[in-house]
């Protein structure tokens, strides 16, 4: 019971992080799965599985404070859906000592990819009316599912920032569309596990993250609209990146100088990078 309690709290961290940041859910998730010791499959596939109640939550609260774009989410979320069955099927047959270190690799350059894209220190507003066409959005679903299935997560990293950086959609509307769209990713991910792992999956792991998902997704998609995400996206990116990064020296057999070397680099570059973000939003207010 305290193992599902943890897990339980782990799903509501992951939910709080993905809805405030329109990304993160299955990258804070699997990182931390994968640190309990489960295989990176077992991992992807519970948090794949998991994602499916906490991402229909997610839709309907991110619908009810219309945040969706339906048009958008359609054509990014159906390629998506191919990716993710063929990254599920990619990683599934992946041995296990192969694995883990790839999906860490993964996992971390996710983790560098929020930490930039919260370090300038403020949002970006819509400043185009033009709609975005689906040759931009088929391939990145498309990329986008494949490196959430294969890394444990991704979608929100690579699909919102791309959203985002076009300029057509207000970021509330980005994170709620990417969030929805993501339903039918983990529906497909999940299926590709499912059918390759044999039985693999833990049902009561699955249970508490979806149970502290889903307590979790209405808050999330309210604060979204009303927080401030720079902090929480530097300080979760950060975390991943420590955490990825020891799993790929323990795997390489790094010796402990080396290790602990780069654990420290680490933490000054994200000590710099906080203090940048801090810099540049008290400028941003100052100017406006």
């Amino acid at each position: 019971m305290p193992s599902l309690i943890v897990l339980a709290l782990i799903g509501v961290a992951a939910q709080l992080v993905d809805g405030g940041l329109g990304m993160g859910y299955g990258v804070f998730s699997s990182t931390m799965l994968v640190i309990a010791g489960l295989s990176p499959a077992v991992a992807s596939a519970s948090v794949h599985l998991a994602e499916i109640g906490t991402s229909l939550a997610s839709g309907v609260a991110h619908w009810r404070f219309r945040n969706v774009d339906w048009r958008i989410a359609v054509r990014i979320g159906l390629p998506g859906a191919v990716g993710a069955f063929a990254g599920a099927t990619l990683l599934s047959n992946l041995p296990g000592d192969v694995a883990k270190p790839w999906m860490s690799a993964i996992l971390l350059i996710l983790g560098v990819a929020i930490l930039v894209r919260f370090a300038g220190g403020r949002r970006r507003a819509q400043t185009s009316q033009a709609p975005l066409r689906t040759r931009f959005l088929a391939p990145l679903g498309l990329f986008a599912g494949a490196v959430d299935a294969t890394g444990g997560g991704g979608w929100g990293p690579v699909a919102t920032p791309a959203l985002i950086a076009t300029d057509r959609l207000e970021p509330a509307k980005a994170v709620g569309t990417v969030n929805t769209a993501e339903f039918a990713v983990a529906v497909a991910a999940s299926l590709g596990f499912l059918l390759h792992l044999d039985g693999g999956v833990d049902w009561k792991i699955v249970g508490a993250l979806l149970v502290g998902g889903a307590v979790a997704a209405p808050v999330a998609a309210w604060l979204v609209r009303m927080m401030p995400a720079h902090y929480l996206g530097l300080g979760v990116g950060g975390l991943i990146i420590a955490t990825n990064a020891r799993t790929i020296l323990v795997a390489a057999g790094a010796p402990d100088l080396l290790r602990y070397a780069a654990y420290s680099l680490i933490v000054a570059a994200w000590a710099a990078v906080l203090t940048y973000a801090v810099r540049a939003r008290r400028l941003s207010r100052v100017t406006v």
